[in-house]
């Protein structure tokens, strides 16, 4: 791993993030870590640092021998992918928290990695303080992890406890994950799936190998969740939760989603509430593992960013073993879901697309059904996010192909069900 080495930081961005950063470095002097320059974009707006750290020009720290780290915890993705390429050819080691950038960009950068023998390391990029990739990389074995399940978002983790335990719709609840700092004033890209969905790539990086960009795996949000599915949940011992999900099947193959899910209240997932995070991974011999903490914020995600930068005083790198030492795996889109689907009207439910439905109730203001259906259904258009439909996984949704052979049958006979 090489000796404890002293490191010299230039860090980009200092909203919530980069000053959490700056006041943890302020309190760990043991880590023989300094900031030596802040690039900002607003020279004008107060910060509570000396104004000698800090600087609009990029080059000041890019261009600078004497820093050998770079920290990039910016909200801009293609600045950031900027940032971070220079600094990996100018020789220099990398931490960043920009998922986006990172799922987006990955392929390139892990050959930049390689080419510049130098480190990007991203911890603080998929659940902030829960170290979650560092473990998968570094812990489970290719054959042996069977599946991860995850809640990562913490703004709809928010919502979605505050409509469970509160009674919120969806909209009460999002004006009141805003108020109180959970939400961005523009929601879309954690409400409809799109930042867990970019989490959830980097992680199937280290997990399978597979590089998964988040088009190339079904997701959603939770914007289309009706108040009376949390009724539904709460009747049946359940909560909704968003899940990421990423399961290995009999056929060898991965089963990669990010959707919202029933969870039984005896699941570990139940017990993440409002902001947290909590991942669970299942392998051969170690049964099942828990992790659960703050998923955002100043403190956690810092924590995060610090852990990489002790890591890299030993020079440490992501290996990518299940990449490059194993055989990647492939996502399977030929999987089948147990789902349920509410809707206002009959016509809203296009009852072909399902290889069979096995429960079915009618009310008058909403109606519900719960079957089963193939992914590739789901990605052919958006049916599913029309007309105020709600599509939530059942518990354990995934059906095994070789299973769904032998229900064949069983779907001809329930075809008249409606």
């Amino acid at each position: 791993m090489g000796t404890d080495k002293q490191l010299t930081i230039g860090l980009f961005g200092f909203g919530v993030v980069g000053e959490g950063i700056y006041k943890v470095l302020e309190q760990t002097p043991s880590l023989r870590a300094r900031i030596k320059k802040i690039c900002i974009k607003n020279p004008a707006k107060r910060r509570n640092a000396p104004a000698a750290l800090f600087t609009t020009d990029k080059n000041d720290l890019l261009q600078d021998n004497d820093i050998n780290v770079i920290v990039e915890v910016i909200d801009d993705a293609d600045a950031a992918f900027e940032i971070v390429t220079t600094a990996l050819q100018n020789g220099k080691d990398v931490v960043s928290a920009s998922k986006k950038m990172l799922a987006e960009h990955l392929p390139a950068l892990l050959e930049l990695q390689e080419r510049a023998d130098r480190s990007l390391l991203y911890e603080a990029a998929a659940c902030a303080s829960v170290p979650v990739i560092r473990n998968v990389e570094e812990y489970y074995d290719n054959d042996l992890l069977h599946s991860i399940t995850a809640i990562i978002n913490g703004s709809t983790n928010y919502i979605l406890t505050k409509m469970t335990e509160e009674g919120l719709d969806f909209k009460q609840a999002l004006t009141e994950a805003r108020q109180n700092g959970f939400a961005e004033s523009n929601p879309v890209l954690d409400v409809e799936g799109y930042d867990a969905a970019n989490k959830w790539s980097i992680l199937l990086t280290h997990a399978y190998g597979m590089i998964a960009a988040p088009g190339s795996f079904l997701f959603s949000g939770i914007q289309h969740v009706h108040s009376l599915d949390t009724e539904v949940a709460a009747s049946r011992k359940q909560v909704i939760k968003l899940v990421a999900r990423a399961q290995k099947l009999t056929n060898g193959k991965v089963a990669a989603l990010v959707l919202p899910q029933f969870v039984s209240v005896d699941d570990h997932l139940a017990f993440v509430r409002n902001e947290y995070n909590g991942v669970v991974i299942e392998s051969s011999f170690a049964d099942k593992q828990f992790f659960y903490g703050k998923g955002a914020g100043s403190f956690p995600t810092a924590s995060a960013i610090l852990s990489d930068l002790a890591a890299l005083r030993y020079n440490y790198k992501y290996e990518y073993k299940k990449r490059y030492h194993h055989k990647p795996h492939e996502t399977d889109h030929q999987i089948f879901l147990r789902v349920y689907l509410s809707f206002q009207t009959v016509a809203d439910l296009p009852r072909e697309k399902f290889e069979w439905i096995e429960e079915w109730h009618a009310g008058q203001e909403r109606s519900y059904c719960c079957g089963v259906i193939v992914v590739e259904r789901l990605t052919e258009n958006d049916w599913w996010k029309q007309n105020g439909i709600s599509l939530i996984l059942l518990p354990d949704p995934i059906v095994e192909e070789t299973l769904t052979r032998k229900l064949r049958q069983r779907s001809l006979e329930l075809a008249g069900v409606i």
